[in-house]
């Protein structure tokens, strides 16, 4: 039988495999209209609810015999997010070359005795329904995963692992290696000024010690990072005496339990070894103050979309550690000022009430941006505001900003003040909803003070300020030293002494210029 006499009974079979499933869907169709909303659907897993008022902030605390420091918060769900906090990071650098911590944070999660590749690592940690990560900050090592609830052990074992026993094999070396030389070339190039100039702020504040020591290697330091340095920044550092191991959505318990078997056991037997050079320091923060200038040239080619030409300056003033009585003040008048950018959503002044949008993005123009930023530790801090502008309009952009560091002496209205309060305190709560911020809130605040600072008494403390505390600290800011750090084409930037003037100043502002052709 050729085609065209199969064709008919081809036909006919099709019409009926279509009228079949159209009959069918129709059905469903009908059995779906006709299944309530009250009804939970068929062939459905049993739905978990939480019970109203089930969840609390409370924390709960154990320090293990050997002095690693156990700590957890109950979270509904069925992931857990848990991890192992280091009191280690650039700060701990002075002793070898800038960059250690960074390196460990690329070589983390990289190979250990279990799991020698970091894609074995990776596989296991995808098995548990996770992911993991690792970051180094200028006094924090975190290690975190966050996987389901029921393969907690497994993690825990991971962690311990991870952390006492990397391989620190050739070929992890080099890969951290050309990672990180590839970061500072970005870096180098980004148009993004945030993370240089926060470093160069941090090198005038605090020259040459703790938390000025640079975050990120240069390339002539990371060629003296090798395997012994590692070994011997772990063996002075990666103690359990200072580590926290912090879990959220996880019982106490339990956690306390596996921290024992894994953890403790495992610290006694790191793959490095226990004997050799300890170099520990313990230094306490010394704020300097001081200047930095980069002059640089900027290249905007790269960019698919055009960017301006701009210059970029940070002056920064001492303010507290996170202990001190005046850190919430510090927080708020943080939140006061606010800034961004002049080309953030709706633009500027749509919305935007904070000090730095008012007074300078909606007047001036010219001014790319302007942002306040405070970074405090546990034994310093500095308040900062960041400004970008053309090159021509640089030393306008450090007039303007002086000008708003004198007038914060002067106070603030009740309404500016009871806006930046609820607006930090709206932050503070919904920022608690995410199961990670929770686990590195917990975590920072147990490794640096050994205890928690319930988010209630952290909202009424921010209720409590008051304009004479704004005025008090802005007084204590403005007493000392600034540190200016600028980064472009600094033809105009003001000298270092025309900004402290301007600072002791009643009005904050430069002295005027005069040349040969006028000012």
């Amino acid at each position: 039988m050729n085609i065209q006499q199969r064709l008919p009974q081809i036909i006919a079979r099709r019409l009926s495999t279509s009228a079949r499933l159209r009959h069918k869907n129709e059905a469903s169709s009908t059995e779906e209209h006709t299944t309530l909303l009250s009804q939970p659907l068929k062939n459905c897993p049993t739905p978990l609810y939480a019970k109203a008022g089930s969840e609390t902030f409370q924390t709960a605390t154990t320090k293990l015999d050997n002095g690693l420091t156990v700590t957890s918060q109950p979270k509904f769900g069925t992931f857990c997010t848990v991890g192992i906090l280091v009191n280690a990071g650039s700060r701990h650098e002075v002793s070898y070359p800038s960059g250690v911590s960074h390196f460990l944070e690329r070589i983390a999660f990289s190979g250990s005795s279990l799991y020698k590749t970091r894609d074995e690592i990776l596989q296991a940690i995808e098995k548990f329904g996770g992911i993991c990560d690792c970051q180094s900050s200028r006094d924090t090592t975190i290690y975190a995963a966050s996987v389901s609830r029921d393969k907690l052990e497994p993690l825990i074992e991971l962690l311990g692992d991870t952390v006492f026993q990397p391989l620190l094999t050739d070929a992890e070396f080099e890969q951290a290696y050309d990672s990180i030389q590839f970061e500072i070339q970005e870096l180098d190039k980004k148009p993004d000024s945030e993370p240089m100039m926060t470093e160069l702020i941090h090198e005038a504040g605090f020259r040459g010690n703790t938390v000025g020591l640079p975050r990120y290697p240069q390339a002539d330091t990371l060629q003296n990072i090798t395997h012994d340095t590692l070994k011997t920044f772990l063996r002075s550092y990666y103690t359990p005496s200072r580590m926290v191991m912090a879990g959220v959505g996880v019982d106490h318990d339990e956690i306390c339990r596996l921290s024992e078997k894994y953890i403790t056991s495992t610290a006694k037997s790191p793959s490095w070894s226990l004997d050799g050079p300890v170099l520990f320091d313990n230094s306490i923060s010394q704020y300097t103050g001081g200047e930095v200038k980069v002059e640089k040239q900027f290249d905007l080619s790269m960019s698919v979309v055009p960017l301006p030409d701009l210059a970029h300056v940070s002056i920064g003033l001492e303010s507290v550690k996170f202990t001190h009585e005046d850190f919430i003040p510090f927080a708020v008048l943080n939140m006061l000022m606010g800034g961004g950018g002049s080309f953030s959503a709706g633009g500027p002044g749509k919305g935007m009430f904070s000090r730095l949008y008012r007074n300078v993005l909606n007047r001036h123009h010219w001014m790319y941006a302007a942002t306040a930023f405070h970074h405090s530790y546990e034994d310093g801090g500095i308040f900062c505001i960041q400004g970008s502008s053309h090159p021509s309009k640089l030393r306008e952009c450090v007039h303007v900003i002086t000008q708003e560091f004198v007038k914060l002496a002067q106070g603030t209205d009740q309404v500016e003040l009871e806006r930046a309060k609820k607006q930090l305190q709206s932050m503070l709560m919904m920022n608690l909803e995410a199961r990670p911020v929770i686990f590195e809130d917990v975590g920072r605040q147990i490794l640096a003070t050994g205890e928690r600072k319930l988010p209630q008494l952290l909202c009424d403390l921010i209720e409590k300020v008051s304009n004479d505390d704004i005025v008090r600290i802005s007084q204590h800011m403005l007493h000392s030293r600034p540190a200016v750090a600028a980064m472009g084409e600094l033809r105009r930037l003001p000298t270092y002494n025309e900004v402290e003037n301007a600072l002791l100043s009643r009005d904050g502002k430069l002295k005027k210029k005069f040349g040969l052709f006028g000012s």
